[in-house]
């Protein structure tokens, strides 16, 4: 399975189809449910970690491709995107025609399919800012479903189809608007090397090419060459506390940077409070380590195994319970494996 995962590990599947378009996916999938037989479904691999002794059934392998502009007005379109398709391909064609809405999601690896099923995020955005409707099939039902939003029911990094094998995405509905200026600048980082204030808005080309400048700069755009990149991306999610609980974090350890959350919650960057707890950018562990770019990033320096990953995530992860009392949570998807 190493070589489905932008991780490059993961050990042997029982077998793997490549489906390009809908309908042989929703058959695979469909077949593998009337047969009993475990599945896995994969498309980019960016956001997955798979255990060594891989994964004994049946992968499939989302192929599909698509870009639709299914609904349109004087201010705004509606696009449908195959679940198959490359995500940074969709945003480079958005900011091609002028559509505003996920420029600030660019360079993100993986296909366009995976991105409601963590509500993909990233410099202030979330892909949940601009999905309209997510199609699936349902595995129980033996139906194909058109969901909305409140039906996905996204979360920080989740949604209804994180963890539940019921729903097989197959295109993604967003609304975008007709415009060359992008969505407000939320992430002070962006505007800062945009030169603006945060709420101010730049031109979808700048925003774009920015972000890319950034997360290339983290180790966040793929490139084979790059071991840094060799990832699922941030590791764990930044964690969120009751308010009453920060207070006393702070009041024990000083000044801690955060974000307001719902509910009155506190959201705090996971990167800081890994880097206090010890665990600097490159930290290594056997043939595994922290990206010499990103904290939040464990990486694959070649030769590494999924347990020696999963070992050093639980080092960090219970360091960081050690120092401050908090727990940290992966972001990607484990299969056949645990931390």
């Amino acid at each position: 399975m190493a070589a489905y995962t932008t991780l490059r590990l993961g050990g042997p599947a029982g077998t793997v189809t490549t489906a390009v378009d809908t309908g042989e996916a929703v058959s695979a999938v469909r077949a593998a449910t009337a047969g009993g037989r475990p599945l896995l479904v994969l498309a980019g691999g960016s956001n997955v970690v798979i255990g060594d002794a891989g994964f004994d059934g049946e992968v499939l392998v989302l192929r599909n491709r698509g870009i639709e502009v299914v609904r349109e007005s004087a201010r705004d379109v509606v696009v449908r995107v195959a679940a198959g398709e490359v995500w940074d391909d969709f945003v480079a064609y958005t900011v091609e025609r002028s559509f505003s809405g996920v420029e600030c999601l660019s360079g993100i690896p993986g296909s366009a399919g995976a991105t409601p099923i963590q509500n993909v995020g990233a410099y202030g955005s979330e892909v949940a800012h601009t999905i309209v409707a997510v199609h699936a099939y349902d595995r129980i039902d033996d139906r194909q479903l058109e969901m909305t939003p409140e039906q996905c029911r996204f979360e920080y990094r989740s949604s209804v189809f994180k963890h539940n094998d019921r729903y097989l995405v197959t295109a993604v509905d967003f609304r975008l608007t007709k415009e060359d200026l992008s969505t407000p600048i939320r992430y002070a980082e962006l505007a800062r090397h945009l030169g603006v204030e945060t709420g101010d808005r730049v031109t979808l080309e700048s925003a774009r090419e920015t972000v890319l400048k950034l997360r290339a700069g983290k180790g966040m755009v793929l490139d084979p060459e790059d071991r840094d990149t060799w990832s699922v991306g941030s590791f764990f999610t930044n964690p969120v506390v009751p308010a009453a609980f920060f207070a006393e974090l702070t009041a024990a350890r000083g000044e801690i940077p955060n974000w307001p959350g719902a509910d009155g919650t506190v959201k705090i960057p996971a990167a800081w409070l890994i880097e206090r707890a010890g665990f600097p950018k490159g930290f290594a562990g056997e043939n595994v380590g922290i990206s010499t770019k990103h904290t939040l990033a464990l990486t694959n320096r070649g030769g590494g195994s999924t347990e020696a990953l999963l070992a050093l995530a639980r080092t960090i992860r219970d360091g960081v319970r050690d120092r401050f009392g908090v727990d940290l949570h992966p972001e990607p998807v484990l299969v056949n494996c645990v931390l």
